[in-house]
């Protein structure tokens, strides 16, 4: 009995010293058994500047367009702008989206019948006629290559159910690619309040619909020959875009031409594995019909004469093996009470990163990473713990998750107890 009453106060000695322990900030010297090993802070700013191969410098550029915007089509980002997200009518280059929706959500082989409100829209015109009958397929070519405005609404409404059911999924589209200054209200274009779009998001829309082989093999085509249904009428549509035999490289897209928005042009090119989109807005009124071609040109030829694919990150980069150009360092890991295991005080962490971008001479090019100093347990293998940003002229490029590499449970009895252990030798 008297071992037992023994061994009960020593319990609760123990229980009682532990909790003190847990609580108390100030017995004894604790804090050399809770407190984790002091690690070295991760960096969070690195240079990782290539060394190009030109060394030319750049001035701006002369352009007649009111806004405009360069892109590389692969990453989104903007090589050139001037006002690229001012919001401006966008005349027929609405074309662009119409012919995307009417590809993804139409049925190329269906019979599209055409209504007295699709017939009765002003010039540009197919001439089409109430009460006909048109393949979809056949009239995406009247709809890009002549921009018959007729054409584009006899879709949107074969699409839509109406013109505003049409325009409904039009926003709802531009929403999904995060174009957040652009607005539709027509499918053809024509001028009317609240329909309006920015240069860079032309841009953005134009490098998605160029990954769309159906799209692609639209714009490109010279001349396209097809008739109604019935096959009473017959006509053959001719490509009016220009910057396709006139530049190296072109691929497409849409003009466009209102008397409020002037001149427009959504342009694309590819030069080896390069391709560009560019968009110009307000790029002159008649008799300047050539502005926008110059402007393209000009904002093409800076993108290829200038910049080059350069491989900035590639593979994991981890604590466990620091790279020479970055090295990270393990985190603390504590418990809400400062308490660290006593068999892992750290954990690793990594991040996986693949980063070919266009650079040019004179970019300044930092990865920033937001790294905590500690964490709180438990920690799970791949927990995202960070993250690393790839800036380049201090404009966000990429952005990369860091994760622990290692699990930690949290602390356990047998920390305690080591702990409390320490604790009366310490004292003894």
């Amino acid at each position: 009995m008297l071992s037992k009453i023994i061994s009960l106060i020593c319990t609760i000695i123990s229980v009682s010293v532990l909790f003190n322990v847990l609580y108390n900030r100030n017995v004894y010297h604790i804090e050399q058994y809770t407190l984790p090993k002091t690690y070295e802070d991760n960096p969070s700013d690195i240079d990782i500047t290539p060394q190009t191969d030109s060394t030319d410098s750049f001035e701006d550029l002369s352009l007649y367009s009111r806004a405009c915007c360069l892109m590389d089509a692969k990453s989104g980002r903007v090589l050139y702008s001037k006002d690229a997200d001012t919001p401006l009518p966008m005349a027929s280059t609405t074309k662009i989206m119409t012919c995307i929706l009417a590809l993804e959500l139409g049925e190329p082989d269906s019979v599209v019948n055409v209504s007295s409100y699709a017939a009765s829209m002003p010039d540009v015109q197919l001439n089409i006629c109430e009460g006909e009958q048109y393949v979809l397929k056949d009239l995406l070519y009247s709809l890009m290559l002549e921009s018959h405005n007729d054409t584009a609404v006899a879709i949107a409404e074969h699409i839509g159910g109406s013109k505003e059911g049409f325009a409904a999924l039009m926003n709802d589209k531009a929403a999904q690619l995060n174009l957040s200054a652009t607005h539709y209200v027509t499918p053809n274009g024509l001028d009317a309040e609240g329909h309006y779009t920015t240069a860079r998001e032309l841009c953005l829309l134009s490098a998605y619909a160029i990954t769309n082989p159906e799209f692609l093999e639209i714009i490109s085509t010279p001349s396209y020959t097809f008739t109604d249904v019935s096959k009473k009428r017959t006509f053959t549509v001719y490509n009016h875009d220009s910057f396709l035999n006139m530049y190296e490289g072109a691929i497409g897209i849409k003009t466009g031409f209102t008397g409020d928005a002037g001149y427009c042009f959504a342009g694309a090119a590819r030069r080896g594995d390069i391709t560009l989109t560019s968009a110009v807005l307000a790029c002159g009124w008649p008799p300047n019909k050539s502005y926008k071609w110059s402007d393209t040109t000009n904002l093409m030829d800076y993108g290829f004469d200038n910049f080059s694919y350069y491989t900035l990150l590639s593979g994991t980069y981890s604590s466990k093996e620091p790279s020479d150009m970055i090295k990270l360092n393990p985190i603390s890991v504590t418990d809400k009470n400062r308490m660290s295991p006593g068999y892992q005080k750290s954990v690793n962490i990594q991040f996986d990163a693949e980063s070919n971008v266009l650079i040019r001479n004179g970019d300044n090019v930092h990865l920033k990473l937001d790294i905590p100093k500690s964490i709180e347990l438990p920690v799970s293998e791949g927990e995202i713990v960070g993250s690393a940003s790839l800036y380049i002229n201090d404009e966000p490029a990429q952005e990369y998750p860091i994760y622990s590499s290692d699990s930690v449970i949290g602390v356990t009895l047998k920390d305690y107890a080591g702990m409390l252990a320490g604790l009366f030798l310490c004292n003894n």
